[in-house]
């Protein structure tokens, strides 16, 4: 008679049915770094959320990195809607962030986890780097971002971390298109048009008494108006701003 829970009697061999170990033997293995991309909406409170997620590190004595791609106040920082904001690294575009790290390095300092807001503006090589941090390096990378232009097509970015995180949060704050349903679409409007060709970044602001001014190809005009709006799906595709279109200059993308 075998029991159950006889050790003597040797391993169990349905163990050769998964190559998972089980859970006790994983307990020596080297704890890994994780790589999380957070996304949503214009105005959903990415931004705000990486302030919180670095702030709440922080207490706890931990050292990041806090990096941002196209802050929308158009310096190395990363700034919310409602106000708060944080000095950032800038990267680049050919910024290796693997070096980033090694720089923190060799001033002695320790790196427990990166800050990366407006990922989807990051290559993919980038999100790559950030990756290869996470498992190599053990460190926490929390990325923050939209991921689909005004196009409705994902960012390189934006792709790239959908494919390797290994934790994808949207965003809970809703965001409502004009008409009352959850908004998910990031509209450009253009002279009160919304427009589907141009360049994929276009720094515009939303606050009605602060647009910018951005060439835009395909334009007769050398400038144009530019700012962006949250749209459901149905008047995304139909181009539909509401009725009361001028008083829409809610949101900036970058």
């Amino acid at each position: 008679m075998t029991l159950l829970n006889d050790r003597a009697a040797g391993p169990d061999p349905t163990d050769a049915l998964s190559s998972v170990p089980a859970a006790g033997s994983r307990r020596g293995t080297p704890p890994v770094g994780r790589l999380k991309f957070c996304y949503g909406p214009m105005d959903c409170g990415k931004s705000t959320l990486a302030l919180q997620i670095d702030h709440n590190h922080a207490r706890q004595g931990r050292r990041g990195l806090v990096l941002v791609r196209h802050d929308r106040s158009g310096a190395p920082r990363i700034s919310s809607r409602i106000g708060l904001s944080r000095q950032a690294v800038e990267v680049g575009e050919d910024t290796d962030v693997r070096e980033l790290v090694r720089q923190e390095w060799s001033r002695g300092q320790h790196v427990d986890y990166v800050v990366v807001d407006e990922a989807q503006f990051l290559s993919p090589g980038q999100v790559d780097q950030l990756a290869e941090l996470a498992d190599e390096v053990e460190i926490d990378v929390y990325c923050f971002g939209i991921a689909t232009d005004f196009r409705s097509r994902l960012f390189p970015g934006a792709a790239r971390l959908f494919e390797l995180a290994d934790e994808l949060q949207p965003v809970q704050v809703e965001v409502l298109c004009w008409c009352g349903v959850p908004g998910r679409f990031n509209a450009r409007v253009v002279e009160g048009e919304v427009v589907r060709e141009g360049d994929t970044v276009v720094v515009a602001d939303t606050e009605q008494s602060v647009v910018e001014s951005s060439a835009l190809a395909g334009f007769e005009a050398e400038n144009a108006t530019v700012r962006y709006q949250v749209l459901c799906r149905r008047h995304f595709r139909s181009g539909d701003l509401g009725p009361v279109t001028g008083r829409h200059g809610q949101l900036r993308l970058t």
